[in-house]
C-alpha cells in the first residue's frame, strides 16, 4: 500500500504516507462512530443487537451460554484485562517504567491518553445513557450505561498506547507490526467477551473501538510531533 501511495504522491516519503494513513483511520474511526450512533439512536440496530446477543446462548435457557463449560470463565478472564482495575495496573507499571527512566514527556503523554480516554468514555456514555440489554441474562457486574462500551473504548486506547510506546523501541517494521497487532487482538477480545457476557449490545462494542482508535491515533500523532520538537522523549533513547 506504501508503496503504491508514492508512486502517485513520489514527494512523500514512507513517513508521511504513514501519517496519511492514521489521519485516515482516525478519519474512518470517527466517521464509524457517528454512523453507530445514529443506527442506535433510531432504532435501526436493535434487531440485529438482539440477535447477536442470543446467539452464544442456549435457546431454551438464555441464561446458559454455549460451548463447554471452561469458555464462560475464559471470557470472564477477557473482560477482565479491559476493566479499570487491569488497565490502571498496566498503565501504573508502564508509568513507572517511564519515571525511573525519567522520560517525563512520555510519562505525561501516557497519562494524558489514558485519563482522556477515561473521561471521553465518561462524557459519551452520559451523553447517549443507553440502557443495559435485557435480552438475555447478564454474566457480570455493571453499573453505568451501556452506550459505548467503556471497556471496548478503553482498551482500544491504553492498548493501543502501549503499543505505540513498544513499537518505539525497535525499528524493525516486522516489530512494529507485531506490537500493534497484539494490541488490536487484546482490544478485540475484550469488546467480544463483552457481548458474550451480556452486559453490552455489539453496537455499544463497535462504539467503543471506533472512538477508542481515534483517540488513540489522535494521541500518537501529536506525541510524534512533540517527539520532533523534543518534548516527548523516544522510549529507546
Amino acid at each position: 500500500m506504501i508503496t503504491s501511495l508514492r508512486s502517485r504522491f513520489g514527494r512523500l516519503s514512507n513517513a508521511d504516507v504513514a501519517v496519511l494513513l492514521i489521519e485516515l483511520a482516525i478519519l474512518l474511526g470517527a466517521c464509524g462512530f457517528v454512523a453507530v450512533a445514529v443506527g442506535v439512536k433510531t432504532g435501526v440496530t436493535r434487531n440485529i443487537d438482539d440477535t447477536l446477543l442470543r446467539a452464544p446462548r442456549d435457546a431454551e435457557d438464555l441464561s446458559r451460554t454455549r460451548g463447554p463449560a471452561w469458555l464462560e470463565e475464559v471470557a470472564r478472564d477477557l473482560t477482565a484485562i479491559g476493566g479499570i482495575a487491569a488497565l490502571s495496573l498496566v498503565t501504573a507499571a508502564v508509568s513507572g517504567y517511564l519515571l525511573i527512566s525519567r522520560k517525563y514527556g512520555a510519562l505525561a503523554f501516557l497519562l494524558s491518553a489514558t485519563l482522556g480516554g477515561l473521561v471521553l468514555s465518561a462524557v459519551l456514555k452520559e451523553r447517549f445513557e443507553r440502557p443495559r440489554p435485557e435480552v438475555v441474562p447478564h454474566k457480570s457486574m455493571v453499573m453505568t450505561s451501556s452506550f459505548p462500551s467503556g471497556h471496548s473504548l478503553n482498551s482500544a486506547v491504553v492498548y493501543l498506547t502501549l503499543g505505540s510506546l513498544l513499537a518505539g523501541l525497535s525499528h524493525q517494521r516486522q516489530l512494529k507490526v507485531y506490537f500493534f497487532s497484539v494490541a488490536l487482538l487484546l482490544t478485540f477480545l475484550v469488546g467480544v467477551s463483552r457481548v458474550y457476557m451480556g452486559v453490552h449490545y455489539p453496537t455499544d462494542v463497535m462504539a467503543g473501538w471506533c472512538a477508542g482508535l481515534a483517540w488513540a491515533l489522535s494521541c500518537g500523532l501529536i506525541a510524534r510531533r512533540l517527539r520532533r520538537r523534543g518534548l516527548v522523549e523516544r522510549v529507546d533513547q
